[in-house]
């Protein structure tokens, strides 16, 4: 799928391209799997900024995503749509029920086609069954955590991960980061490559068009007091920190290890560090 260039009429619009949404067969969602999202600017429930750089932008309704497809599920691909919420199409279905359904959609995915759910399923693209199912080496997306919970991992556009082998109760998926990690051969994951795989080729432009994005200025330590960040201060002059680079309250930052969860720690087989360390 190319993305489209626009016309260089601006300095700004010179170089910004946007993604082709050729593939989108409906302009409309269902009204049935839509909610209000409330724009919180990035504070919490206290007014305390939580997350920096966050405000404005255009007005948007979270599509209800279904993770977690019951097994045995049998439907038939109606329309594939724009999300504003995630970087992947969605794709909405309906069952042999008659309920309807947002899923992920992949790059094999088109209106007509039929897609299952359940360890009876058949190995092709878009259905989704439990890892022991699913044969070694291949390419698979929207992966469990915790089997029963819902697809966790692998959900951005143009993601993939693959199925390197099975040992016991537990299989190992490289992930896109290079990271190899254990999985319970129960977890279920959609065969595939998550669609929209252009996207990270997107070139914003414009600062305007970050704003109706949400996404807010951000400025550099460096050129703030010192009473306002530890980069800050100096005499004007355009050398750099000459010191480890901080956060604006003292934090370490590039290079330095933040994780602290240690309940998942020991399913990690390969770090992602490692994977991309040259031998």
């Amino acid at each position: 799928m190319p993305i489209k260039a626009y016309n260089p009429t601006t300095p700004s619009r010179r170089g910004m391209t946007t993604q082709d949404l050729s593939e989108i067969t409906t302009r409309k969602p269902l009204k049935s799997l839509i909610k209000s999202k409330k724009q919180n600017a990035g504070r919490n429930n206290t007014g305390r900024i939580t997350v920096r750089h966050r405000g404005g932008g255009v007005k948007r309704h979270y599509r209800l995503i279904n993770h977690n497809l019951p097994a045995g599920t049998k439907a038939v691909i109606e329309e594939i749509e724009y999300d504003p919420n995630r970087s992947a199409r969605i794709a909405r279905i309906k069952d042999q029920n008659g309920l309807y359904h947002y899923v992920l959609a992949d790059t094999s995915m088109q209106k007509g086609k039929k897609i299952e759910s359940g360890k009876e399923a058949p190995i092709e693209n878009s259905n989704r069954l439990p890892l022991s199912q699913i044969p070694v080496g291949s390419q698979i997306y929207a992966i469990e955590m915790t089997p029963g919970k819902g697809a966790q991992m692998v959900r951005a556009a143009g993601t993939k991960a693959q199925l390197m082998a099975k040992e016991g109760d537990y299989a190992q998926v490289r992930l896109p980061s290079g990271e190899v990690r254990r999985f319970r051969v129960e977890a279920t994951a959609a065969l595939g490559v998550v669609g929209n795989v252009q996207h990270q080729n997107v070139k914003i432009g414009s600062a305007g068009r970050n704003r109706r994005k949400s996404i807010r200025p951000s400025v550099r330590g460096v050129v703030m007091n010192a009473v306002d960040h530890p980069h800050g201060g100096g005499d004007g002059g355009s050398h750099g920190v000459g010191r480890t680079p901080k956060t604006p309250w003292g934090q370490l930052t590039l290079g330095y290890r933040t994780r602290r969860r240690k309940d998942t720690a020991g399913l990690i087989v390969k770090t992602r560090h490692d994977a991309k360390r040259k031998r």
